[in-house]
């Protein structure tokens, strides 16, 4: 049963141990995300949603490590995981894996990774796929999607700046804090392209996955720091 929709930024800098003495920096953005994992501590399961190169799906016997971004932090997505960690886990699925360790240790965290690309077609099977996964039985279980916004918002963001992602940025923000499926769902996949939205596919999934707007909308984080937008907060369906 769903019981929650949440979703977060999906940026290593989320890790205190790679970001060095910029720690402060993203210390309100780290605590925001904290608690959506405190908030979703009492779901058995959480189902994880992302867009990254290519689709993939990542069971929560996986461990992963954020060596690939320069630190051995290890992080493993549910209670019985083992084995080496993966250095070539999906991002999703470390960040994910990164919030369950320290709010919900008990929290068992299926990820879906899909195609950054994917058509919205795609999409909208895929959400509708996740609804019925999450609905299957009693048991609670929250969807938490990893995306971020766009990455062109400034001069200095990782994609350079382009002057059409600020009124896109904002009509995501505006679509989170109103719990507004129907605005998600219209996001233009070649224009996110364009101003590097790489989340679009994701948001696109939350859209089909609720269907309607839900009863409640509360966002607690939305800014870009560093020229990307990052959104923090959670859907009661």
């Amino acid at each position: 049963m769903l019981t929650a929709a949440a979703f977060v930024p999906s940026p290593p800098l989320l890790v205190p141990e790679l970001t060095g003495l910029a720690v402060s920096e993203t210390d309100d953005l780290r605590e925001a995300v904290l608690e959506v994992g405190r908030s979703l501590s009492g779901a058995a399961e959480w189902v994880v949603v992302g867009a990254e190169t290519a689709e993939q799906t990542v069971p929560s016997t996986a461990r992963g490590t954020f060596l690939g971004f320069g630190v051995d932090v290890t992080v493993q997505l549910g209670p019985e995981a083992a084995g080496e960690p993966d250095p070539a886990l999906a991002l999703t699925a470390l960040v994910a894996g990164w919030i369950r360790d320290r709010t919900a240790p008990g929290t068992h965290v299926t990820t879906h990774v899909v195609a950054a690309d994917a058509d919205a077609a795609h999409c909208a099977d895929l959400g509708r796929d996740l609804r019925a996964e999450l609905d299957r039985d009693d048991l609670p279980r929250a969807l938490l999607v990893v995306a971020d916004g766009a990455t062109t918002l400034t001069a200095k963001a990782p994609g350079a700046y382009d002057p059409r992602s600020e009124e896109v940025e904002a009509t995501l923000a505006a679509a989170l804090g109103a719990g507004d499926t129907e605005v998600l769902t219209a996001l233009d996949p070649d224009l996110c392209s364009d101003i590097k939205l790489t989340g679009r596919a994701a948001w696109h999934v939350l859209a089909a996955t609720l269907g309607a707007r839900p009863r409640s909308a509360s966002v607690t984080y939305s800014a870009a720091p560093y020229g990307v937008g990052y959104h923090v907060g959670i859907w009661t369906p």
